[in-house]
């Protein structure tokens, strides 16, 4: 507040402050006794007459009073609608639980307890292990087959005249150690193919049917395309005297020699220069091995020995069945 707002307060405090000072000053005197009544009577006239002279000063206009600052009109604030929650998506996958971990249990106090053995854990149990397809058993010389002794092959000159059977090949047969009383059948079959020889039957044995003795046949006939017309071939199971692996039967395989024709006899029939060698053969071969009970190897196709639980069409449908029944058929001829 400035000094101009105070003045006319003061002025209106000054005569009341004076009259306040005679009253005051009139009961000072009154106290002491030392003035009369007149006295202070006529004091008092002069203290009133002194408050009539003062000059009234008009009352100070009221200040006006400040104009209250017009307030912002409130807008109500729009009312927000609540959000919707958002609904939780469901899980594509499932989440595993957690499981809960095991409780330790507690230490006890320690009670004497009589001894127990500890307990004894079982093996491992291992899953038994896939069967695997029997290999061709390879024949080893017992002592009883080397007390029953070697087969004698038949002195130089015994044969005569033979067209198919070269020397080398007379030789190689001649020099195989035969036992006495082994090979009991000699078996045909027919190569499924059109050609091959030898070479590509032990390859494909060996590496793609897993023969470890290679070759299943002890001799092979050849057709005039990858071998000579009538080509007569002498396979590793001859030469080492071991078990075949052309009949389905491990006891057919260890006493039957096998003999292959090349050519797909479902198609066409043998030539006519592969059925003269096969006879030369089996008839060089029943002389080789010898007799058993009287009886020369018993000749046969493969589909006539075989196993009826696995019947086979070998050596095909076109094979000259009536000739190898004709000439070999009966026992002893």
């Amino acid at each position: 507040m400035n000094e101009d707002a105070r003045l006319p307060s003061i002025r209106c405090v000054r005569p009341i402050f004076l009259s306040l000072l005679a009253l005051w000053i009139l009961q000072a005197t009154a106290l002491r006794g030392q003035t009369s009544d007149d006295e202070r009577k006529r004091q008092f006239l002069k203290a009133r007459e002194e408050m009539r002279t003062v000059p009234m000063t008009p009352p100070p206009e009221p200040l006006p009073k400040p104009k209250p600052k017009p307030s912002r009109p409130t807008t109500p604030e729009p009312e927000t609608t609540p959000k919707p929650k958002p609904k939780p998506e469901p899980e594509t996958t499932p989440k595993p639980k957690p499981k809960p971990e095991p409780e330790t249990p507690r230490p006890r106090p320690a009670t004497p307890a009589p001894a127990t053995p500890p307990p004894v854990t079982p093996p491992p149990v291992t899953p038994p292990p896939k069967p695997v397809p029997p290999a061709p058993v390879t024949i080893e010389k017992t002592g009883f087959e080397q007390q029953r002794g070697f087969q004698a092959a038949p002195p130089v000159g015994w044969f005569e005249r033979w067209k198919y059977i070269t020397k080398p090949i007379q030789k190689k047969i001649r020099e195989a150690p035969v036992l006495s009383r082994r090979w009991r059948y000699i078996v045909v079959h027919n190569s499924g193919t059109r050609q091959g020889n030898a070479k590509a039957f032990d390859y494909y044995h060996r590496n793609v049917r897993g023969m470890p003795n290679g070759m299943a046949y002890h001799f092979v006939v050849g057709n005039g395309k990858s071998s000579g017309d009538g080509e007569i071939e002498i396979g590793n199971r001859w030469l080492r005297q071991i078990q075949g692996g052309h009949v389905h039967s491990d006891y057919l395989n260890n006493i039957a020699l096998g003999i292959c024709l090349v050519g797909d006899f479902n198609q066409q029939e043998p030539t006519k220069r592969q059925i003269e060698a096969t006879e030369e053969l089996i008839r060089y071969l029943r002389q080789r091995v010898g007799k058993i009970d009287r009886t020369w190897a018993i000749v046969k196709p493969h589909r006539e020995i075989n196993p009826p639980r696995w019947p086979t069409d070998c050596p095909g449908d076109k094979f000259p069945y009536r000739w190898i029944h004709g000439r070999f058929g009966q026992p002893g001829t």
